[in-house]
This record gives C-alpha cells, sequence and structure tokens, in this order.
C-alpha cells in the first residue's frame, strides 16, 4: 500500500530537501535548512525566490518542523560582525533572508548573487495569505504596547482568513520571561513573530527557540511598525527605485544618520573585500580543479594500463566462482547529491540486495546510516580476497576517466543512506567522490561513521593536489595491511 501522506509530505517539501552546494563546514549550523543558501559576508542567506521561500516555509509549518528564521539587511550585517553572539545567532538559524539593495550588491560583489531580495514587510502579507489557507494560525509579539495589537487588527482585516492567536508587546523584563513564553504556548501558535530590534530578538530567540512550541519562529525587525502604521513606509515608487533607506533617512535624520551614511560605506567597503577575497580563492579553487582533474587522468589512464592483467584475472575469477557478470553496477551520490552508477567487481553472490533485509539485525556499525558485516555470508570466496585488497575497487577507474569520481574524495554513499544525512553529513557530498581518500588510509571500515565525516569534510576544506599526491602514496600500504578491510 502506498503510503499517500508520506509521498505528499516528500512533494510539498521539495524546496526544503534541496542540496545546499555553496554550504561550508565553516558556514553551516548543522541544522536542517530551508533551502539553498549562499555566502554574503559569512553569513548562509537563502537563495530562493519569493513564493519558493513561502512554500518551504508553510510546508514546515504544516509538517511541524521546527524551523527558526530572520532577516539580514546591510545595518543587520554590520551589526553582526561586531557580536559574535548575534552572528552565532543568524548562523544557527534555519534560514537567513536577505533583505534590501546593499545585500544583493554585495551577494553580486561575492560571486553568489541571492535570488530575490525577501525582505520581511514585502514577505509577510503573502505568507500570511498562504498561512491563512493551510488553516495556521499566528502570534504577534513585540513592539511598543499596542502596536502588536494594532499589527494583528490589520493583519486581520487584510485577510479575514487567518486566524490569530495571540499578541502582546515587547516590553517585558527577563523576570517575565517565563511568564510571556507560557503565555505564547498557551494559544498555541503555529507561528510566532517576534518584533524586538536587531540583535535582540534574534539572540533571544536563539536562546529560548527550544521552549516555544510554535513550529516556525521568526525575528521581524520593525514588520510591526510598518504594518501597523506606527512608522510610515515610503512610497511604491521610492521602493520601486530601492531607495527606501533613503526615505527612512530623511523621515528621522538624527536617529538614522549614523546607521545609513556611516553604515552604508562600512558596508560596502566589507562587501568589496570580502568579494575580493572569495573570487580571489574562487579562481584559486579554478586552477587547483584543473590540477586536481589532469592528475585524474593521467593516474587512472597509466593504472587501467599497468593493472590491465589483474582486472581481466579478477572478472575470470568472478565468474567461474558464481553465476552472474563480473562487473556490478549499483547507483550512488556524488558530488552536490548527483548520484551516478559506480563500477565494482562483483565480490558478492547475486542475490545479495535481496537478502540484505534479513541481515540488517547483525549491522556491526551503530551509526544508523551504514551497513557493514564482517562475516557477510552474502559474500563469495573470491569477493572476500578482492574486498581483502581492494581490488573490487579498480573498476571505478572508468568512472574516474568519466569524470564522475575522482582519485581521491570521500568515498560515494547509497542513496539510502543520504536520506538519513543529517546537515552536517551532507557536507561530505560537496565533493567529487573518490577511489581512495582519507578514511581509506586511515582504517577504512574500522572508522565509525561520524568520525568519517569529520574526516571527509576536514579534507574538503582542506584540499590541495600536493594533498591528494601524499593520500594516493599512502594507499597502497592501506591497501596491503588490509586493516579495517571486510
Amino acid at each position: 500500500m502506498v503510503d499517500l501522506s508520506l509521498d505528499m509530505k516528500v512533494k510539498e517539501l521539495a524546496p526544503v530537501a534541496r542540496f545546499q552546494p555553496h554550504a561550508t563546514a565553516g558556514e553551516t549550523s548543522g541544522r536542517d535548512g530551508v533551502g539553498p543558501a549562499v555566502d554574503v559576508l559569512g553569513l548562509p542567506l537563502l537563495a530562493m525566490c519569493q513564493s519558493d521561500a513561502i512554500q518551504a516555509l508553510v510546508a514546515r509549518v504544516r509538517w511541524g518542523i521546527k524551523t527558526r528564521i530572520a532577516f539580514v539587511n546591510a545595518h543587520c550585517a554590520n551589526v553582526a560582525s561586531k557580536d559574535w553572539q548575534y552572528r552565532q545567532a543568524l548562523q544557527s538559524c534555519d534560514a537567513v533572508l536577505p533583505d534590501g539593495i546593499g545585500i544583493e550588491i554585495a551577494s553580486h560583489l561575492g560571486g553568489e548573487p541571492v535570488t530575490e531580495d525577501l525582505n520581511g514587510t514585502d514577505l509577510f502579507l503573502p505568507l500570511c495569505e498562504a498561512l491563512a489557507a493551510a488553516g495556521k494560525s499566528v502570534f504577534f509579539l513585540g513592539g511598543r504596547p499596542g502596536v502588536a495589537d494594532a499589527t494583528a487588527r490589520v493583519a486581520k482585516a487584510r485577510i479575514p482568513a487567518l486566524k490569530i492567536a495571540g499578541s502582546f508587546h515587547g516590553y517585558f523584563g527577563p523576570q517575565d520571561e517565563d511568564t510571556v513564553i507560557d503565555r505564547v504556548n498557551a494559544c498555541r501558535p503555529d507561528v510566532l513573530f517576534v518584533a524586538m530590534g536587531v540583535p535582540a530578538q534574534d539572540t533571544w530567540l536563539a536562546r529560548v527557540a527550544g521552549r516555544i512550541e510554535a513550529p516556525l519562529v521568526a525575528g521581524v525587525g520593525g514588520l510591526f511598525d510598518f504594518t501597523s502604521g506606527a512608522t510610515k513606509r515610503a512610497p511604491g515608487w521610492l521602493r520601486q527605485a530601492r531607495l527606501e533607506w533613503a526615505y527612512r533617512l530623511l523621515q528621522e535624520p538624527q536617529r538614522m544618520w549614523r546607521r545609513y551614511l556611516l553604515g552604508n560605506v562600512t558596508f560596502l567597503s566589507r562587501a568589496l573585500i570580502h568579494g575580493w577575497v572569495k573570487r580571489r580563492e574562487s579562481r584559486r579553487r579554478a586552477v587547483s580543479n584543473g590540477l586536481k582533474r589532469a592528475l585524474d587522468i593521467t593516474v587512472a589512464s597509466a593504472a587501467i594500463a599497468a593493472l590491465s592483467p589483474v582486472l581481466v584475472l579478477s572478472a575470470l575469477a568472478i565468474r567461474l566462482e558464481s553465476r552472474g557478470g563480473a562487473l556490478f553496477r549499483q547507483e550512488r551520490v556524488g558530488e552536490n547529491g548527483a548520484t551516478f552508477n559506480m563500477l565494482k567487481f562483483r565480490s558478492m553472490y547475486v542475490d545479495a540486495e535481496a537478502r540484505l533485509d534479513e541481515l540488517m539485525s547483525a549491522n556491526d556499525r551503530d551509526d544508523g546510516v551504514t551497513f557493514k558485516l564482517k562475516q557477510d555470508p552474502r559474500v563469495t570466496r573470491v569477493g572476500r580476497w578482492i574486498r581483502k585488497y581492494s581490488i573490487d575497487e579498480l573498476p571505478q577507474l572508468f568512472n574516474v576517466l568519466r569524470g564522475e569520481m575522482s582519485l581521491v574524495g570521500p568515498r560515494p554513499a547509497l542513496p539510502r543512506e543520504t536520506e538519513k544525512y543529517s546537515a552536517r553529513d551532507r557536507q561530505r557530498l560537496a565533493g567529487k567522490p573518490g577511489i581512495t581518500g582519507i578514511w581509506q588510509v586511515s582504517g577504512r571500515a574500522d572508522i565509525p561513521f561520524q568520525q568519517m565525516v569529520e574526516l571527509d569534510v576536514d579534507y574538503l576544506r582542506t584540499r590541495s593536489v600536493l594533498g591528494d599526491i601524499k593520500i594516493l602514496a599512502r594507499t597502497p600500504l592501506a591497501v596491503l595491511t588490509a586493516k579495517g578491510a571486510y
């Protein structure tokens, strides 16, 4: 019987589940993000159009996936550069949404442009409409006394179907925190909008989000003031010209001159430097990738020629011992989540996959992701021998020539394994998989899965042609000692 609810969830969460190729070990929090992100001044900003972002957020609300989001404009980025707690709060969000022309300019300077300006004021009503259509409720927390109530009234007037769970002002002290959180939870909202200004709202949410039962919590800055009418927004033509900041400066020059005149210059200076560093790193990486590919083609071609007798004899031994082809093709997950057919010499009987379920309880690995069995009854006698000396991996030299694999890199994972990956685990998919790698020369199957992830992520962060040559030089000894090979 088909699980229709599961099928609906997969389709609905499609924007959520996309692999995030731009994330690096230093940029991610280990949480499962809302969608693909790009690095802007060290902050992972959501790279989605407004409609996709709303769909992804509402889908997470529907399925009760705990989600915390924030919005970042040029001023926020300036504050984050000096306030480590705020910066950490942003980096640990499930999504940081780009807000304003400054962020767009910085993203272009860095060579990773955001898809669309997702500022909270423009996103608010479309998001509430989608939440209303899904039958979800919202709570407004923050602003001066009366502002949150007025925001709730305006939202209800604009979207009559929207369920308002409650509202409360943001003028409360630490001694009232428990009472306020209890009040929010008692109303059982699906979404909590928090408007306390930056950095206070986001550092507060990072600290207390685990105690808030609403699936989605969002720090929204001055949204309540704009929505309620407490602060007048720029005319539409100025917003279209991307000059809303100038309008705010004219409205409140004494309060805003430092933020916009000095702050914008500071922000653009930092964006230029960051963009130059990123582009230089991109050029260095392109050269390094070209050299790595040249090394792959040269060594793989030479190895196929030199080892051709071993390849022929191994194929013959496999065919003589058991029925079935000598080669085994298996779908694996490669760079950035792309799948390909990996080649191996067949080391098991042809019904090995059909017998997997009955052996799962005897798994020697307790990581809940990978399957390894030292005395696997599905392995043939020839298979045990070619596994011990990694001869079964030699056909992958042809995968290397085809560009699907590299000589050195993380081992390619099975699709059923990557389905269980956390955001941190997925970082090992950020590079081309290899025949050998730091995991293989360090103990292979004797190394626990999480340690393998750390080794792979560290390799991808520091990889170089010289490093690959060193790993290749260590590989023969690892093969001959057969440590962790089974």
